[in-house]
């Protein structure tokens, strides 16, 4: 078998590519920025100067970047691109028309998903980075018009997540950032009992999905899960012809 090289293109077999924030946060196993939470090989690409806090401020200047970062994957022979943000959804519309491969840049596209496959009157609870950049205008960026059917629970006022996520201290307290979100899904379907899912925004959260389902029985969607339907997509499994 004769195999031609691609233009451009000098490493093989990453299906899926990822770009990053410009952060210093250690990932840790199950993050979205740790390769050893994939079952398959992924390739990264981080958006310089695309910090935590312009994220968070919806800085629509770093468009032209991350359609760069993202042509650049395609080039490179990625079959998808994602992020490592869910506020990143503020890009998707236009890196989507930028390339030619699946665009999935926030886990928040997972949300008319969710809602197909529950009652009309059941609500999404949906854990985030930060509840006050969490706005229509970032729903609005992948078509999410009605919001009443989503609870909405930010992290950004805890002691350890915020730390390691929002000011990036330089370390990350595991432990201590699994029980405060445990703690948030605890209390936020406490006081919602019609929260029939969860949806964890943030790309740091996949960590704790089991723990929060633990505490609360309840289905968990998180970047990860995500990812790993898409890649299911884009890279099918041989299956033999035997029974």
């Amino acid at each position: 078998m004769i195999f031609t090289a691609k233009k451009g293109q000098t490493s093989y077999g990453e299906a899926i590519g990822i770009l990053l924030l410009d952060t210093e946060t250690p990932f840790i196993l199950g993050d979205v920025g740790n390769a050893k939470s994939y079952d398959y090989p992924v390739r990264f690409k981080t958006v310089e100067g695309l910090l935590t806090e312009r994220i968070f401020a919806h800085d629509y200047s770093f468009i032209e970047g991350m359609i760069a970062g993202a042509q650049e994957l395609e080039r490179e022979g990625v079959k998808a691109i994602t992020g490592d943000c869910g506020f990143m959804a503020i890009f998707n519309q236009e890196v989507k028309e930028a390339v030619n491969v699946p665009v999935f840049l926030s886990s928040l596209l997972q949300i008319p998903f969710i809602q197909s496959t529950l009652p009309t009157d059941a609500k999404i609870g949906v854990l985030t980075a930060n509840s006050d950049s969490l706005t229509a205008e970032v729903f609005g960026k992948i078509g999410l018009q009605d919001t009443a059917g989503l609870v909405i629970r930010g992290l950004q006022h805890e002691k350890h997540f915020k730390d390691a996520v929002v000011d990036e201290v330089g370390t990350l307290d595991s432990d201590g950032i699994r029980a405060e979100v445990v703690q948030a899904a605890e209390e936020i379907v406490a006081d919602h009992p019609a929260i029939r899912s969860l949806l964890l925004e943030c790309s740091m959260m996949p960590p704790y999905s089991e723990a929060v389902q633990q505490a609360t029985g309840l289905p968990v969607y998180d970047f990860l899960t995500m990812i790993d339907y898409v890649y299911s997509a884009v890279v099918k499994k041989h299956f033999a012809d035997t029974i």
